[in-house]
């Protein structure tokens, strides 16, 4: 029997749908498959952008494809509590550091996978009760540090990576130490021990860092609590000094709530001129800070009462630096007052002491001026307030 011819146009029909099922559409072969990695990827990358929104989805997603008590889990917990923490959802925020600290107990596990002390300090930091439960967490944070740091410094020769480490963990140390002492101070000031403890933290604080300010700031305010005036003034300066001349940028150059805290320890010092020098950098770097304008306002009518008091000795003898210290202490004060009606600042005893003192200075200099003279609705004042501003900037700026 001959041969039957094939029929090609079946066989063709075979081998495309043969090379479908193979290769699959284009479409689907260019999606990447959703792994826990690419997915907290994908999430950094949006919190890191400050789509803090959309960067829940794939967190949460990646998190669904892991068992939620292994350690795979602790990359997709945690950075979970930081998203919540930026979205204020503090409640939801404890719950997953929570979760990565009943994995990873005593921060043991490499922080390259996530483990380490970080979650200890934030749950310190979100603890619902605070005082010794928030003490408790900065403690364990603590000895996980100090362990890591101990590491570092068995190793024969540490490179530029490492050295990079042990500074980032001894800061993380440091801080540590100054918040429990700060706990102390605060919550749980009534504890016979109190004071004892402060003076070992701060001790092992400043011997463990030296070369960063904070420690020095931290000390600095457990003598002024004792009075010890002198001691105190000598801490601020040592701290000040570590970072004054230094840019903004330098990692040594403590963070923007701290300085502001430097400042009011400078102001409670007496060390006036110091304190307006931190204010006048933080406006530099934002001038949209309420408590920072207050504070230089502040800080400005206590230089020129000294000043007018005969306080002052650095008064240079014309009798009038005074009134120049309260016609600067005016711009600031009413700049202050102009951003608290702008964000709906919520500290009430804040906004009272500004128009306190700046009826005082009204009283003392005459007129209403304001920092532009604006009222708090960004409205001009009449000519005739105008022609104060115009006199108190003259006088400020000779």
């Amino acid at each position: 029997m001959a041969k039957t011819k094939p029929n090609s146009k079946k066989t063709k029909k075979r081998e495309k749908s043969a090379l479908h099922r193979v290769a699959g559409s284009p479409t689907k072969a260019s999606t990447p498959p959703e792994t826990p990695p690419i997915l907290l990827a994908q999430a950094t990358a949006s919190l890191q952008h400050g789509d803090i929104a959309g960067a829940i989805k794939p967190a949460k997603r990646a998190l669904s494809l892991l068992d939620p008590q292994s350690e795979a889990a602790l990359p997709a917990l945690n950075l979970l509590g930081e998203i919540h923490i930026e979205l204020g959802q503090i409640a939801a925020a404890r719950q997953y550091f929570l979760q990565a600290a009943a994995i990873d107990e005593d921060g043991a596990i490499r922080e390259d996978f996530d483990g380490g002390a970080e979650k200890f300090l934030w749950l310190a930091q979100l603890s619902e009760e605070g005082g010794q439960d928030s003490v408790d967490w900065f403690e364990k944070g603590a000895v996980c540090l100090r362990m890591q740091i101990q590491q570092l410094l068995d190793q024969k020769k540490l490179g530029k990576e490492g050295q990079a480490l042990l500074e980032e963990r001894t800061r993380k140390l440091t801080g540590a130490l100054c918040a429990v002492v700060e706990v102390y101070m605060t919550d749980l000031s009534w504890e016979e021990d109190a004071e004892q403890k402060c003076e070992a933290l701060v001790t092992e604080a400043t011997m463990v860092a030296p070369g960063f300010p904070e420690p020095w700031q931290t000390l600095a305010n457990v003598r002024i609590s004792q009075e010890r005036m002198d001691d105190a003034r000598a801490a601020l300066k040592r701290s000040l000094d570590l970072w004054r001349d230094l840019p903004p940028e330098s990692s040594v150059v403590p963070d923007f709530p701290t300085r502001v805290s430097l400042a009011r320890l400078l102001m409670e010092a007496d060390m006036d001129v110091d304190a307006i020098e931190v204010l006048e950098r933080l406006v530099g770097e934002d001038d949209t800070s309420v408590e920072v304008w207050y504070l230089g306002g502040w800080g400005l009518y206590i230089m020129g009462e000294k000043q007018k008091n005969g306080e002052d000795k650095a008064e240079n003898g014309d009798g009038e630096s005074w009134r120049v210290s309260w016609i600067s202490s005016r711009q600031w004060l009413n700049q202050s007052l102009l951003l608290f009606k702008q964000q709906g600042y919520e500290d009430e005893r804040l906004g009272e002491h500004a128009k306190e003192l700046l009826a005082k200075l009204n009283a003392e200099l005459g007129g209403e001026s304001l920092n532009g003279d604006q009222d708090g609705d960004g409205e001009e004042w009449e000519d005739e307030d105008n022609e104060a501003s115009d006199e108190d900037e003259d006088m400020a700026e000779s």
